[in-house]
């Protein structure tokens, strides 16, 4: 029951992240996060393949991320 609680969590935090991407770069970096969490969540409950994918996507995020422009004065 608490993977499965975690797991719904970490998909809903990842799906978060993607949606407000537009808003602001560090939310691509939270979309990162989540990809790993979703990653630790996929070896976690045995779907290996749902691990690699994510952790997958966390390496794409975390790269457009360090693309990515900060917004105009904001430090970073």
């Amino acid at each position: 029951m608490a993977l499965t609680v975690f797991g719904v969590l970490a998909l809903s935090f990842m799906l978060a992240m993607y949606a407000l991407e537009g808003r602001d770069r560090r939310y691509i970096l939270g979309f990162a996060a989540g990809c790993i969490l979703s990653s630790v969540y996929g070896f976690l409950a045995g779907a290996w393949p749902f691990g690699v994918v994510e952790l997958v996507w966390a390496g794409v995020a975390f790269a457009r991320w360090k693309r990515s422009e900060p917004a105009k004065g904001h430090a970073e």
